[in-house]
């Protein structure tokens, strides 16, 4: 039996691998885990070449952050989680795969929860989840038998969790609709800008659109900006941050294909020499697009994205309610995908 205790201190010790992967500085004490998750990074990133280093790296601070014993006692204390669930369940987690461990929250819910995680891994992000599963068996030999990843079908789920887009949500809806679940589709995140951003929360905001290729559901891929907004200062200040991300093959494809769509469909854009800027409302853009809309007041915004809520992951900018800046891809473990609480969930499963 693992205690709820021994959950949070080795998923914590888990955190502090990786902040050193994130930092490439092994503790001493700690080179063999080091070399696991190091050997797994570069396997992840043959395997998809969408998961560069430096963003597998983000992807590690970010988790590492979640996994501060302190966010992990906060968070879990009003649960009060049992040592062990009276009747611990096989919950199925069907993984996205379009950014590095996307499927991590919710494996760490499950586990901390003290139930049986049934993985189902993405092609696309195959590596890195079962490194984390070797990582915690080798930190202690009690999650052996409460870890179990595959490529397979999954069977004997007591409850599901899955993550996928509006058209596969109609496939699990119709497979696990009578199993206790939370079904996820296709969300996006905006920002709002005034005009009056700083140089440093424009390369916060820099990070939010463009960390991770711009593919994670916490990107921002819709801007508000006021009517005659100046987007040269957001354009230099991205360029000097995100620049480099021309030399991409796959990154540079979605470019020169969409900007050829473009001029062939004479779509008014403005082309920053990596990525197009178009006006348009939909809050979803493809990968080297970045959209906006004007505005006239705040409020109308604010008006208009509650209509569309369940649609929307995060909003960015300088408003009550709203999130700074650079934290889009920053989330701590009570920050619940789609506003639904996993681990209330997960007792609810028990």
């Amino acid at each position: 039996m693992l205690t709820l205790r021994e959950r949070i201190t080795s998923l914590a010790r888990l955190g502090q691998i990786f902040r050193q992967a994130a930092d490439e500085k092994p503790g001493k004490k700690d080179r063999a885990l080091f070399d696991i998750l190091s050997k797994a990074m570069i396997r992840a990133g043959e395997e998809n070449p969408w998961f560069t280093e430096p963003f597998i790296r983000s992807a590690l601070g970010a988790l590492a952050r979640m996994l501060n014993e302190g966010n992990l006692q906060e968070w879990t204390a009003p649960y009060h989680l049992p040592d062990e669930p009276g009747h611990p369940r096989n919950v199925g987690v069907i993984m996205a795969g379009n950014i590095p461990l996307v499927g991590f929250h919710d494996m760490l819910c499950v586990l901390i929860s003290g139930h049986h995680l049934l993985g189902h891994l993405s092609p696309k992000d195959r590596i890195l989840p079962e490194a984390v599963r070797d990582l915690l068996t080798a930190i202690h030999p009690g999650w052996g038998n409460r870890i179990h990843l595959t490529r397979e079908r999954l069977k004997n789920m007591d409850a599901v969790i899955a993550t996928g887009s509006n058209n596969t949500s109609r496939y699990f809806e119709y497979y696990f609709g009578k199993l206790p679940h939370i079904i996820r589709k296709n969300r996006n995140s905006v920002a709002l800008l005034t005009g009056k951003e700083t140089h440093e929360e424009l390369g916060l905001l820099a990070d939010d659109i463009f960390m991770y290729f711009g593919l994670g559901c916490r990107n921002v891929s819709l801007l508000y900006v006021p009517v005659g907004y100046d987007f040269a200062p957001l354009l230099n200040t991205v360029s000097e941050k995100y620049g480099n991300l021309a030399l991409h093959e796959k990154f540079a494809n979605n470019y020169r294909y969409h900007r050829a769509i473009f001029l062939m469909e004479q779509i008014p854009h403005t082309d920053a020499g990596f990525f197009l800027l178009r006006e348009d409302p939909a809050p979803a853009s493809p990968a080297a697009v970045l959209h906006y809309q004007t505005y006239s007041h705040p409020h109308e915004v604010e008006e208009y994205l509650y209509g569309i809520r369940n649609e929307i992951q995060c909003r960015a900018g300088n408003l009550p309610g709203w999130q700074a800046f650079g934290s889009t891809q920053q989330p701590g473990p009570w920050d619940y995908a789609d506003g639904i609480d996993t681990l209330k969930f997960l007792q609810f499963a028990e």
